[in-house]
């Protein structure tokens, strides 16, 4: 690795920081992309935490400025930037990672596998390009949720991702119901090679029948494929709070009724606000994981009959049900 790789420092607030971890904004677009990290500068401080940026290269006052637009909290600071020597920057930026078991799943990047515990289940994600790598609480709850519905018998035949990030919420399902099939979508096309390349990594059978993985680039649910596929007795978002809400009549359309919705990537002064707009339709709050300030909700569609219930396209079925939109 070349020794022009660059460090540059920030401060933030907590809010901003767990804001930086599901959305890169314009340092996505960069090649290669830089590593972000993210952490407390005084323990329990929600309004001291720092935003480490990890370059290949000398960042140009772009590259800068979109670090800088990531925590509006910092404006009149001025950012640290330094070069660092030889080294590997990404095993660098890395090496403050511990591996995360949550429920079953132990989950590690390439530089931190560790001993994975007995029984386990390993997933390598990368850490950097996209969001999912079940640090956060975000992510970490989701698993633990599947791994709750696994453990109370639930079975599921069709899956689905929305925002999947790096693929893993995914994968984990596919491991506990290999049966079934599963569809991953982003509307970051750069999140869905992530996850095709951590399909490869992890041994995920990509394809669209049963037991593979089909993946597809969109906004929320706006994809031939992932109206074609619907309903769905398994759906989960770990998005934003905002989208989440936006995205409710689309989610709760294409969830079977009876079937279950897994919501996560809000925090608890959200809570409320997310699962009103979902009771709306016609949604319940069945349980729910709380990891630090970040709730994950389980929400099962209640039954109901009539012309308006969503069915699996067939034979006899010349369309699917309106209600499937954007974000």
């Amino acid at each position: 690795m070349s020794a022009e790789s660059w460090k540059l420092t920030l401060p933030c607030t907590r809010a901003e920081a767990e804001a930086i971890d599901a959305d890169l904004g314009a340092l996505a677009m960069l090649e290669p992309t830089p590593v972000l990290m993210t952490s407390e500068s005084v323990e329990d401080d929600p309004d001291s935490w720092r935003i480490e940026a990890y370059f290949e290269g000398k960042p140009d006052k772009a590259a800068i400025a979109a670090v800088l637009a990531m925590a509006p909290s910092a404006a009149g600071a001025k950012p640290v930037l330094e070069r660092l020597d030889d080294a590997d920057w990404v095993t660098m930026s890395q090496s403050g990672i511990e591996p995360v078991q949550a429920g079953r799943f132990y989950v590690h990047t390439d530089t931190n596998k560790g001993n994975v515990p007995a029984g386990a289940v390993p997933f390598m994600i990368p850490a950097g390009l996209a969001f999912g790598t079940g640090t956060h609480e975000t992510t970490s709850g989701c698993l633990m949720m599947l791994d709750d519905l696994k453990r109370a018998g639930a079975r599921f035949r069709h899956v689905v991702d929305v925002g999947t990030g790096t693929g893993l919420l995914a994968f984990a399902a596919m491991h506990l119901w290999p049966t079934a099939q599963a569809t991953a979508s982003d509307i970051d096309p750069m999140s869905i090679e992530v996850t095709r390349d951590n399909a490869l990594a992890n041994g995920v059978a990509l394809g669209r029948g049963k037991g593979t993985l089909a993946l597809a680039v969109a906004p929320g649910l706006e994809h031939p494929m992932l109206i074609a596929r619907a309903p769905y007795d398994l759906a989960i978002a770990n998005i934003l709070a905002g989208p989440l809400i936006d995205l409710a009549p689309t989610l709760c359309a294409a969830v079977a009724p009876g079937g279950t919705l897994i919501l996560a990537g809000l925090l608890d002064t959200q809570a409320e606000a997310v699962i009103r707009a979902y009771r709306r339709q016609g949604m319940r709050l069945a349980g729910r994981i709380d990891r630090g300030q970040w709730p994950t909700l389980r929400l099962v569609r209640r039954h109901r009959f009539g012309a308006d219930r969503t069915t699996r396209p067939g034979p006899r079925v010349p369309s699917p049900a309106p209600g499937f939109g954007s974000w």
